[in-house]
């Protein structure tokens, strides 16, 4: 076990001084890391057994995991190794082996300006109440930009936070704000269960690690109808895709009841890529929708698909198109238009931008 112990500690340790986001372990690869998005073997070292990487999954779970593990097939925790790096963790089976990948997490909560978001978005950390959703794909930093608006109101405003996480990722230290941080598992059994109960915690701001069902989507809905600020990641696209997955989780007897609520909470969403830039390291293109009375009446209408065109055409209210933001990183020479088309989702439209 000293031996697995020192071989995965020394692996991680490595990764990170390389700067790596994620550590996939799976049997019959070298040992692979991911830098700046882009997937890398470790070749110096050996390609992993079935019972290497067992022996390192079965480590990180510890015995209590392991055995809730054993039954349920899969497994979400943190890890820390020494006092500085600490990762998310996943195991999973492949083929009947075990798979392992471990997510960095940066000990450092970075600003808006360290991360090159919008000014926009500053206008969520001032709200006393509402629904604010930060959207986009695994591994496109929507823990960071929850982190960072939760951080500049923990600097700014005295308020009582609580997280609810699966795990916890970022620890936050009290500033000027109170805050409690709930990981599911360990301090609570579910998202839907810790958010209820922050009704009887007086709470002024909750932020949940992820939106992924329909009682943890039904309850932070709840919340910031009874006037909590409420921060959520939710796995979608884009604003529209956004609000469809929203809706689409209630069953059909109670459409019109969530489309009115939604339409009456809902303060903005936040979708992001994070894109390879030409000067290294990854920039994130941003759209943001603002719940304006536009976009409400859009929503309680059920016109999802004309909330593109709101987007579009509401700069002045702070809003911002995904294109938009990849044809501005564009001509600030932040990442190739290679990039940007790539990632754009009408090139047409992207390319009557940048003339």
């Amino acid at each position: 076990m000293e031996n697995t112990n020192q071989q995965l500690d020394g692996l991680l340790t490595e990764a990170v001084q390389k700067g790596a986001s994620d550590i996939h372990l799976s049997p019959g690869y070298y040992p692979t890391i991911r830098i700046d998005g882009v997937l890398m073997p470790v070749s110096d070292r050996k390609i992993l057994t079935r019972q290497d990487v067992e022996a390192m999954a079965f480590f990180l779970l510890g015995k209590e995991r392991k055995e809730k593990f054993l039954e349920t097939k899969e497994a979400d925790f943190s890890y820390q190794l020494g006092q500085q790096m600490r990762f998310r963790v996943n195991v999973y089976n492949t083929k009947s082996a075990i798979a392992v990948v471990l997510r960095y997490i940066v000990n450092e909560i970075r600003s808006f300006e360290d991360l090159h978001l919008p000014d926009q978005l500053k206008i969520f950390t001032k709200l006393s109440q509402g629904f604010v959703l930060v959207a986009g794909p695994t591994g496109h930093g929507k823990s960071t930009t929850l982190a960072a608006i939760v951080q500049a109101i923990n600097m700014e405003r005295t308020e009582k936070i609580i997280t609810i996480e699966d795990p916890i990722e970022y620890l936050f230290t009290p500033e000027r704000s109170l805050i409690d941080q709930r990981e599911v598992g360990s301090d609570t059994h579910s998202f839907a269960n810790a958010l209820r109960s922050t009704f009887r915690e007086n709470v002024n701001v909750i932020m949940v690690g992820e939106l992924r069902d329909y009682d943890t989507i039904s309850a932070a809905v709840t919340a910031a109808e009874t006037g909590h600020l409420v921060l959520g990641s939710i796995h979608t696209n884009d604003a529209p895709q956004t609000i469809e997955r929203i809706l689409d989780s209630f069953p059909p007897t109670q459409q019109r009841q969530i489309t009115g609520q939604l339409a009456n909470t809902l303060s903005g969403v936040i979708s992001q890529r994070l894109i390879p830039g030409l000067r290294g390291g990854l920039v994130p293109a941003v759209e943001l929708m603002v719940a304006t009375t536009a976009v409400r009446n859009i929503i309680r209408e059920g016109k999802v698909e004309q909330l593109g065109i709101a987007i579009g055409t509401g700069a002045q209210a702070g809003m911002i198109s995904l294109n938009q933001s990849l044809a501005s990183l564009v001509r600030g020479k932040l990442i190739a238009l290679e990039q940007a088309q790539f990632y754009s989702p009408n090139i047409n439209e992207l390319q009557t931008l940048l003339k």
